[in-house]
């Protein structure tokens, strides 16, 4: 299992450099358009001084990498510095042709190419741009600042200097570039079956659990709770509260059967990013 892991591992990372590399040279590069994080700030520090973007992109990863090692370890860092030098080094020796002189097709598809080589090497268990990274300490030490806003507002002053020095044009195509980088990404993580936390809080709870479990070939867990102050005025009368994820397809049919039995029943909504194991598909058979 361990070797499978390993050579699953390298599969994805070696598919994200040359997805990155491409996007990178068969794209940006002939356009000067640059994507957001570390790479944006190696693209505009490429373009201004004249170095190599092979060369930049390894160096301003190199703080980024210590940071990862101290934090997330040994194995973490390894992989992404293979990964960001792999990147480094396809930019530097393997020819990529220039797909296209378009520059909406160029900013979206190149930002494609991009993101789903930084989603392929985060599923691989590396980075190859080091701003998540920052980004994750700086939320951390803040506590009220989130992981996205960090990366956001560092992405808007790349943006911001990338119009003065690129171009009002060249700037605002690179937004697009990003903004498709980071679909690709949420893509390549989440897929396309994006699942929803569903809490339904009913006096027939029971029903609904069989109705959710049975016809509907869902699991759940079951809390036993009481109401503070509901439509019916009861205080303290017990609830059952049932959890449930479904995908969104999924959600108006559970709705519809939740509200068939109990059409008082208090339902909440909720995105889950990610899940692992439980009964996530439909039983067959019924």
């Amino acid at each position: 299992m361990k070797i499978k892991n390993v050579l699953v591992d390298t599969v994805l990372l070696v598919c994200a450099i040359f997805s990155a590399g491409f996007g990178l040279k068969g794209f940006l590069l002939s356009s000067h358009f640059i994507d957001g994080g570390v790479t944006g700030i190696s693209m505009l520090m490429a373009d201004i001084t004249k170095t190599p973007l092979s060369v930049l992109i390894f160096i301003i990863n190199i703080p980024f990498l210590i940071l990862g090692y101290r934090k997330l370890g040994l194995k973490f860092a390894v992989k992404s510095a293979a990964a960001i030098a792999g990147l480094s080094l396809c930019l530097a020796f393997v020819h990529f042709p220039d797909v296209t002189h378009d520059k909406l097709l160029t900013a979206v598809f190149g930002g494609v190419f991009i993101g789903a080589g930084i989603g392929m090497a985060i599923r691989g268990g590396a980075v190859l741009d080091g701003t998540e990274i920052a980004a994750l300490l700086v939320s951390k030490r803040a506590q009220i600042v989130r992981v996205s806003d960090v990366i956001l507002i560092l992405n808007v002053v790349i943006f911001v200097v990338a119009v003065f020095t690129l171009g009002v044009e060249s700037g605002l195509y690179s937004i697009l570039t990003y903004l498709s980088a980071s679909k690709m990404i949420d893509f390549i993580l989440n897929g396309l079956e994006q699942y929803t936390g569903m809490t339904v809080v009913s006096t027939k709870g029971e029903e609904i659990r069989v109705a959710i479990t049975q016809s509907l070939g869902r699991g759940v867990t079951v809390y036993q709770g009481k109401s503070g102050y509901g439509k019916d005025g009861h205080i303290n009368s017990p609830r059952e509260i049932i959890f449930t994820v479904a995908t969104r397809l999924e959600v108006p049919l559970l709705k519809r059967e939740i509200l068939k039995i109990d059409p008082a029943a208090f339902i909440v909504q909720t995105s889950v990013d990610d899940t692992t194991g439980g009964l996530l598909k439909k039983k067959s058979g019924h």
